[in-house]
């Protein structure tokens, strides 16, 4: 995260880019020879899994820990699984690792080949849950949420990012054959796509209800597309599943075309590299490639200290590795040389204002992160509306001090959710 000057952003005032027409096709990256899948589960030493080391998987194969388990991965190559391994994200939740080993000569799994498509959100959730784009089926199923209004991001939500804007342009024919299938699985009257208003590039989306979002950041936010497109304003601590409106990306509606087209499982992931310059590259990599491999195809070197962010500049998260896999809902890559990385301080607020002048919720972010310096999450939410904040980042911005207020508010909700877990 960044709060000044990024590949020469200066002003506060911040915009989104606009698709880089330059780059018409996405460049494939061969597979890897070692995959990894990121499965949201812990290891448990007193479970027996399912799957080991030396066990041989197929294309597509549904992949488990253990019997009870709900969470799961497929596997994008048939091949032998190497072994397992933990990771912790950056709020400490444990996940496992799967390393996979590509043959090639192997076969396809054939109970997916046997497999039956329904168009039911039962089957979708439990065999297409880890598609390009990530889907929410979990999320449109859950009967607790009316989801009626879906609502495509065509439009990116971070600035320096146009992954979603390309896939608009490259894909809209499948991206309507997906979005007629969601509709049919799903209770939804209407699925709109936000557009940003100065695209110039002609894009056919016959079907959508469109809506056309400002240039200025953070516009095309959900919270921000409810509120000024769809008359919905969010109460502090919802969501909008609560207001009964989902926002998934373009790739997964191409996704869902795709599976039910050819009746196979799909694992290219779309994904746009920024170098150390704000050069773009567009790549296409399977599921599980690490990003050292997408790097070394472009010759972008990470010296010690560079910043490795998966995102865009004012939401995305650093990852401590660039053996970090390619995962589902992974849009943007980028990379930040170590000399213009903005330091973060643990200096006082200065109370020079500037944070809650720009903050489109109004939230009294300069008395909001004391308390959050001194752990009182509940008291956070209850004086200063910790739960209104729509995580745009630009308080972290804007901030004389170099305090990181964004990365604050993030461990505050999530501190804040687990303690009312625990209540």
């Amino acid at each position: 995260m960044i709060k000044r000057s990024f590949f020469a952003l200066s002003k506060h005032r911040l915009t989104y880019d606009l698709l880089d027409t330059s780059l018409q096709s996405a460049e494939p990256i061969a597979v890897p020879g070692s995959l990894t899948l990121l499965l949201p589960e812990e290891i448990n030493s007193a479970k027996k899994a399912l799957i080991g080391p030396g066990d041989a998987v197929k294309k597509g194969q549904k992949l488990k820990l253990y019997d009870d388990s709900t969470p799961y991965v497929l596997s994008p190559v048939a091949g032998t699984v190497k072994g397992f391994d933990s990771y912790s994200d950056d709020f400490g939740n444990t996940a496992t690792y799967i390393m996979i080993k590509p043959d090639p000569p192997a076969k396809g799994d054939e109970q997916w080949a046997q497999t039956n498509l329904e168009k039911t959100l039962e089957f979708a959730a439990g065999y297409l849950g880890q598609i390009p784009g990530a889907l929410p089926f979990s999320t449109l199923a859950n009967p607790e949420y009316n989801i009626r209004t879906i609502v495509v991001t065509g439009a990116d939500t971070d600035i320096l990012c146009d992954t979603c804007q390309f896939v608009c342009t490259a894909y809209a024919d499948q991206m309507a054959a997906g979005a007629s299938i969601l509709k049919e699985m799903t209770r939804a009257d209407r699925i709109c796509i936000t557009v940003p208003e100065n695209l110039s590039t002609k894009v056919d989306l016959d079907g959508f209800n469109i809506l056309r979002t400002s240039d200025t950041y953070p516009s095309s936010l959900p919270a921000m597309v409810m509120k000024d497109h769809l008359g919905k304003v969010l109460s502090p601590g919802t969501c909008p599943e609560n207001e009964g409106v989902c926002f998934i990306r373009p790739e997964a509606l191409v996704s869902l075309a795709r599976i039910y087209e050819t009746g196979h499982p799909v694992f290219d992931k779309v994904i746009t590299l920024i170098d150390k310059g704000g050069k773009k590259y567009r790549v296409k990599a399977t599921i599980g490639t690490p990003i050292s491999k997408i790097l070394s195809c472009f010759n972008v070197q990470i010296n010690e200290r560079d910043r490795v962010i998966i995102g865009g500049p004012m939401r995305g998260l650093a990852t401590y590795t660039i053996h970090h896999p390619v995962v589902p809902d992974m849009d943007t890559i980028m990379v930040q040389d170590r000399d213009v990385i903005t330091e973060l301080s643990d200096n006082a607020c200065v109370n020079c204002g500037e944070c809650i002048r720009i903050c489109p919720a109004n939230v009294p972010v300069n008395l909001l992160v004391r308390y959050l310096e001194a752990t009182l999450y509940g008291e956070a939410a209850d004086r200063f509306d910790l739960e209104s904040c729509i995580e745009c980042g630009l308080c972290s911005y804007v901030c004389r001090a170099r305090i990181p207020l964004y990365q604050y508010i993030r461990l505050g909700k999530h501190e804040l959710l687990t303690l009312r877990e625990n209540a």
